[in-house]
């Protein structure tokens, strides 16, 4: 093999490996921010307002700085990270659990997009315990070598009342 075709091979290589590992931290980085938008909830109601703020800059620290959080029509839209924590500090629930299933996760240079299905139960501030599935179509950007949301857009499929719900689990 010749010093340019060896070169070709490995810099092929390179950018598979970057790609895979780039996927891998997508999702971790999903992860992250399911965990933390959840953690706003404890034993069904709202953590006390300093943790909440925490929480909703944490998450909103997981986008670019000129970030997009689009909740579709029932949530809303905040753009730049001090919109984003202002929105997720002001949550319309009181419970939720955001399980992110079936990731497509496309990774191109310092730009991926990623789509994913979401199923999320949660209980209104009412108390009505219900079912969100939903998709949400994410833009991610390479930002000093990290992974972050430059976009995010929820699209609810349905809500659906969940029964008697989630009781026994949040006393």
């Amino acid at each position: 093999m010749t010093g340019d075709a060896a070169d070709g091979r490995l810099d092929r290589l390179e950018r598979r490996l970057d790609a895979a590992e780039s996927v891998l931290a997508i999702q971790d980085l999903k992860a992250r921010y399911a965990a933390v938008v959840d953690a706003r909830f404890a034993k069904g109601t709202v953590v006390e307002r300093r943790t909440l703020d925490d929480l909703a800059r944490r998450a909103a620290d997981l986008f670019t700085a000129d970030g997009v959080w689009d909740g579709g029509p029932g949530l809303g839209i905040a753009r730049g990270r001090a919109e984003i924590a202002a929105r997720l500090a002001s949550p319309t629930l009181v419970f939720s659990r955001h399980f992110f299933v079936t990731p497509s996760i496309v990774v191109d240079g310092e730009r991926a997009t990623g789509r994913w299905e979401l199923l999320s139960p949660c209980t209104n501030a009412d108390g009505t315990p219900l079912w969100m599935v939903g998709a949400e179509d994410d833009v991610y950007r390479r930002v000093d070598g990290m992974w972050l949301h430059e976009s995010m857009t929820l699209t609810t499929y349905f809500v659906s009342p969940a029964g008697e719900g989630w009781p026994r689990i949040l006393t």
